[in-house]
């Protein structure tokens, strides 16, 4: 989702209030009522009952390795915030693959919407040094600098030793400049879809699907398809028992991961227009909002609530501690807190994140959006996440 973070493209944003309507026309359905298939569908039928095209390949052992290896890697400039933590957190609760949290240099990492910053378990090259056979998984989040050499490079050579590339939203952009999208089928953020087919022509660009798999690169839609895409990644690596068992744990029972996705309802329409214009325009009730933080706290519960938070142009999400130093995560990231509690905390503080839930946070957050914004935006802040659980 790295198209709407910068202030360049905010003013385009703007500017496409002077657009013509028939652009819109159709779309603004998708902002007035919620639609049939949410991110996670609550479903009638068991998750055995997906067809075959939404499962992932089953993951082969190799190298003699127990576990699949899993390397989630980050660019330091900026990393889109839950494409990294998300499947970070659910792999990690599910204990089915060892996880490395990795970034292409030494020092935390930069997160967008919300300004968190987190710092890698390891780098690439220390990564390499330690596991020079590669890992089975690699995730590519979105992240600022898709053309960075050393990720490209990086990637590309984890490929080229039998790694299965997995682009979670623009993600899908590191994987088409790295050449690895080349004659295949996949998806991307609903944003880039235009921009994505005139780049990258050679490639089979699919609709209707949140996440496409072909010959070991898997992509996916919007933000919020990296909850359904871990879990899917899960049932891969030991089966749907434990992929349904672990939604339940995570507060997500009665919840499937199917890969069908309802591309035509995520448009830009007028309504969306004019809530980004109205919230970025008026700059003087614009808020810093807190989230507590603790050692253990829950990163799923934590990254949701503050993308959604961070992404209304009318608030920005901040991590506050009780002390100065590194918060460890509930499933071991470490995170640098923004603010410390009764130096500098802003003085509106949200609840702290639900560990009990968390893959709830995501649903609470847009409520609480709607309350405290109004509901044209948390109707925005879901068609950014390309939820249409909302």
């Amino acid at each position: 989702m790295r198209r709407f973070q910068t202030p360049l493209l905010l003013l385009l944003a703007l500017g496409l209030l002077a657009g013509s309507p028939a652009q819109a026309q159709g779309a603004s359905a998708s902002a007035a009522a919620p639609v049939v298939s949410p991110a996670l569908a609550r479903v009638s039928a068991p998750a055995e009952a997906h067809p075959s095209q939404d499962r992932l390949t089953p993951y082969r052992p190799r190298l003699g390795r127990s576990k699949p290896l899993v390397a989630i890697v980050a660019e330091n400039y900026y990393t889109e915030l839950t494409d990294y933590v998300l499947p970070y957190g659910v792999l990690s609760a599910a204990g089915v693959a060892e996880v490395q949290a990795l970034a292409t240099q030494p020092g935390p990492i930069r997160m967008f919407p919300a300004p968190m910053n987190v710092e890698p378990q390891a780098t690439t090259a220390r990564f390499d040094e330690e596991h020079p056979e590669g890992a089975d998984y690699v995730i590519v989040p979105a992240v600022h600098k898709d053309d960075d050499p050393a990720l490209l490079a990086w990637v590309k050579s984890q490929a080229a030793k039998g790694a299965t590339i997995v682009g979670v939203c623009d993600g899908v952009w590191v994987l088409a400049r790295a050449g690895l999208l080349d004659g295949r089928r996949a998806t991307g953020h609903w944003y880039s879809r235009e921009d994505l087919r005139k780049k990258f022509p050679q490639v089979q660009w699919q609709q209707q699907l949140r996440y496409v798999e072909d010959r070991r690169v898997i992509t996916t839609t919007g933000v919020s398809a990296t909850i359904p895409v871990s879990l899917a990644l899960v049932e891969a690596m030991a089966g749907t028992e434990r992929a349904t068992q672990l939604a339940r744990e995570l507060g997500g029972a009665g919840m499937a991961w199917s890969a069908q996705h309802p591309s035509e309802r995520f448009q830009m329409s007028w309504k969306h227009k004019l809530t980004i214009g109205g919230n970025a325009i008026a700059f003087w009730s614009h808020e810093d909002v807190g989230i507590p933080v603790d050692q253990g706290v829950d990163e799923i519960a934590l990254a949701l609530k503050a993308e959604v938070y961070s992404a209304t142009y009318r608030s920005t999400a901040l991590a506050v501690a009780p002390r100065p130093g590194l918060v460890k995560s509930r499933r071991g990231l470490s995170i640098v807190p923004d603010r410390v509690m009764g130096a500098d905390a802003p003085r509106r503080m949200l609840s702290a994140p639900d560990a009990n839930e968390p893959l709830q946070a995501l649903d609470q957050a847009l409520k609480g959006i709607a309350s405290d914004y109004g509901p044209r935006t948390a109707a925005w802040v879901a068609l950014q996440m390309e939820y249409p659980g909302y």
